[in-house]
């Protein structure tokens, strides 16, 4: 099995994970969840969701990965069982008080561990297994060789993650947001401490502890070849657009390793893509080998939010698309259209209509509606990018 699992911070982001080829999702319930700033789903939401993965044939997974403390044991057997009411797929857990309460009260859920538990060797991942685990989800600091001993020694379902921010320490184990902002890391609350910047002795020098983002691109197929199950990217908070992008591109490369056409251009080109997104370099971290300085910021960063993303695509009707406008474009503009079941294609926008089927030049306004012609097969959501990297370059 092969699983590419995304994150959805709400149903919208949700729909776009599986529309853009997510197996997938996991999400945050409301409550015990450890993104504690994403929005989230209502009781409501959750239904909707899990109905939504259902009809589609791919699965939900939620959170309830706090470390609890007495106080919020209050209501937590009867939220598991509202998520076994709504058949979930698996709640991601990394207390064990919540495993014990799903075993005692005979609740029918999947329990996957979550990297907070911080799994790194195979007689934890055994332990977890007698249980009742049925998956691990391991540690972000997993090396190729723990990934392939763990796999040997338990044949438990195995996720690692795959894009992504990375923890400045071990996931699940850091209290700088609770030191400095008062904010429960290790209970939703992170502040990202390890994201600021420090003056350091007031001088103009200055001090990050930043890592780069984890991309592994490169290393799928080794990942596949040593038993990873479920391939995992990070970012429940990230927009449409960047899940869009992600997913795509990853769902892409895996297409080509099952049919065995995956080349070198195509994982480099991906890569460029997948970079271009988000707004820190991303390398592969802890896989074949520790990380370095060079896999960290030390002495301060910068983080570009680009404005690639020009438009959605809300219909496509007679040749006429009808774009959701998102960042400035006009009239000349070289652009790019991807999405589900489509072949991504290059396009010069000659003419932008109005909402009343009048020429303008430029599309300026947040999320103002307009029309453009085109005669190519582009699918309801599909994205409207600014042309950056041309495939043909990497052949």
């Amino acid at each position: 099995m092969i699983e590419l699992l995304a994150p959805a911070g709400n149903l919208e982001r949700l729909k776009f994970a599986f529309i853009y080829g997510a197996d997938a999702v996991y999400i945050g319930g409301y409550e015990y969840s450890l993104r504690a700033n994403a929005i989230n789903f209502s009781k409501d939401e959750l239904k909707e969701a899990v109905n939504f993965a259902h009809n589609l044939d791919k699965k939900v997974y939620v959170t309830v990965n706090i470390v609890f403390h007495n106080n919020d044991l209050t209501n937590l057997k009867q939220y598991l069982e509202e998520l076994a009411s709504i058949h979930v797929d698996a709640v991601i857990v990394s207390d064990i008080a919540v495993i014990e309460i799903v075993k005692e009260n005979n609740i029918p859920l999947e329990i996957h561990i979550s990297t907070q538990a911080s799994t790194l060797n195979y007689q934890a991942a055994l332990f977890y297994k007698n249980l009742g685990a049925k998956r691990i989800v391991l540690a972000r600091e997993a090396s190729k060789e723990d990934i392939k001993i763990i796999k040997e020694k338990t044949n438990l379902d195995l996720e690692c993650f795959i894009q992504g921010a990375m923890c400045t320490s071990f996931s699940g184990k850091c209290v700088l947001s609770n030191v400095v902002t008062n904010r429960d890391s290790n209970r939703g609350g992170c502040a990202q401490i390890c994201r600021w910047v420090f003056n350091i002795n007031n001088e103009d020098k200055v001090f990050s502890m930043t890592p780069k983002d984890l991309n592994m691109a490169i290393y799928l197929k080794d990942m596949i070849d040593i038993g990873v199950n479920s391939f995992k990217v990070e970012g429940r908070m990230r927009s449409i657009y960047y899940i869009a992008t992600v997913i795509h591109e990853y769902h892409s490369l895996f297409s080509k390793i099952k049919s065995n056409t995956l080349k070198e251009s195509d994982i480099l080109y991906s890569n460029d893509i997948i970079n271009r997104c988000a707004n820190r370099e991303s390398i592969p971290q802890f896989f074949a080998k520790l990380p370095t300085d060079k896999e960290q910021y030390y002495l301060g960063r910068e983080e570009i939010s680009n404005q690639d993303f020009l438009g959605l695509v809300l219909e496509n009707k007679d040749g006429l698309l009808l774009i959701e406008q998102r960042n400035y474009f006009k009239k000349g503009d070289i652009v790019e259209f991807f999405g589900p079941n489509m072949e991504t294609f290059e396009y010069k926008i000659e003419e932008i209509y109005d909402e009343f089927m009048q020429i303008i030049e430029v599309a300026r306004h947040p999320q103002m509606r307009v029309y453009l012609k085109c005669n190519q097969a582009i699918t309801k959501n599909a994205i409207m990018r600014l042309k950056v990297f041309d495939k043909r370059n990497y052949l």
